[in-house]
């Protein structure tokens, strides 16, 4: 419900995340500063900076913080520093806890090819021009989650094991949310599974099908992971909505950056059905350029965009964002994981300024 102020908490986190995190904050307040509702920010640690200040990579406050909010803003989390510690002391960790103790189930991962940018993907622009695919992944199940899961010694050598496991319950709640935004799109659904050989895959196929009959105006198609992985690089426009588990979704959602040119460009929205959502880049922490000031903080920004139409419904402010982003663009501004020939280089922090700059142009109209 639309509301005249706002409660949201930004999680920085490690490596470029206060440079991109203050680039997007930036980029907010030109928009409330022109509009009838404001944001007031809470800020929270995660990942490796909270393993450092509170020996927690998802430290009980910042828990409270996170569900006590409207929504939550994330930037990235992990670095070298951590990668040797401990499982439980992992950046990534936290993630996984966040996720499974805000029941974050449902991830929307758009992959829209951008006119601007279509010399930018390694694939040709004939392949690319019309893409716009939703990935719609289940994040808080599936192999990631499964019991029992370690490493153990068995016959005198180490064994290592994961459970690959869903509930007919968990599958149905991702099915609907994904048919909820596929009858708002095409009303097309590639449910991409690897049923020939998974009997958990099976499940999945099976429950998405019972679905289907509470949505009879959307067309279903299911599709093996490793046909769906080279067919989303050979025709990506067959695709609208994808609908997959945890770990096919990890790996497609990825693969799908490259119909944009960069992940520096991919937003993303993990939500609940009963309180606020985590909106983030899908990049990561990038320790090698931190605190150099050339990260693109454009997938923040349009992860604030989802936040604003998806958590605080503002629809109207959400595509002014998306069209502010897309004005920058047009206009020649790039940093340098999207340099093109011709175009204007920009760090990071005039990136967020220079997006200000054409929100407000659009505000003005």
């Amino acid at each position: 419900m639309a509301k005249s102020e706002y409660v949201v908490t930004c999680l920085a986190g490690d490596g470029i995340g206060p440079e991109i995190t203050d680039a997007t904050r930036g980029v907010l307040d030109t928009l409330t500063s022109n509009s009838d509702f404001s944001i007031k920010y809470q800020d929270a640690l995660i990942g490796g900076a909270a393993i450092d200040a509170a020996n927690d990579p998802f430290p009980q406050e910042t828990y409270d913080l996170c569900v006590g909010g409207d929504s939550v803003l994330l930037a990235c989390i992990g670095g070298y520093k951590w990668d040797s510690n401990p499982r439980d002391m992992r950046p990534e960790t936290g993630l996984l806890k966040m996720r499974s103790s805000m029941n974050l189930f449902a991830n929307l991962r758009p992959a829209k090819a951008i006119p601007q940018l279509m010399d930018t993907s390694t694939l040709k622009p004939e392949v690319l021009e019309g893409t716009d695919v939703m990935v719609v992944r289940e994040l808080t199940g599936d192999v990631y989650f499964g019991q029992p899961k370690g490493i153990d010694v068995i016959d005198g050598e180490r064994v290592g094991y994961n459970n690959m496991i869903y509930k007919e319950s968990e599958i149905r709640r991702i099915a609907k949310v994904a048919f909820e935004v596929a009858s708002k799109r095409k009303k097309k659904i590639c449910s991409v599974d690897k049923a020939n050989v998974l009997d958990v895959s099976q499940l999945w196929r099976d429950v998405v099908h019972e679905e289907n009959k509470n949505y009879p105006d959307v067309e279903v198609s299911d599709m093996y992971v490793d046909n769906a992985a080279m067919q989303l690089i050979r025709a990506p426009t067959q695709f609208d909505v994808i609908l997959t588990g945890n770990i096919f979704g990890d790996i497609l959602s990825d693969e799908a950056s490259m119909l944009v040119g960069s992940l520096g460009m991919l937003p993303s929205a993990s939500i609940s059905g009963d309180g606020p959502g985590v909106f983030e880049p899908c990049h990561g922490s990038a320790p090698d350029i931190a605190g150099e000031d050339k990260a693109n903080p454009l997938a923040m920004i349009l992860s604030a965009a989802m936040m604003l139409k998806y958590d605080l419904d503002r629809p109207a402010e959400a595509q002014l964002l998306e069209d502010a982003v897309e004005a920058t663009l047009e206009a020649g501004w790039r940093t340098g994981d999207i340099m093109q020939e011709g175009g204007k280089p920009v760090g990071c922090k005039e990136m967020g300024q220079k997006v200000s700059e054409e929100l407000a142009k659009l505000m003005k109209k």
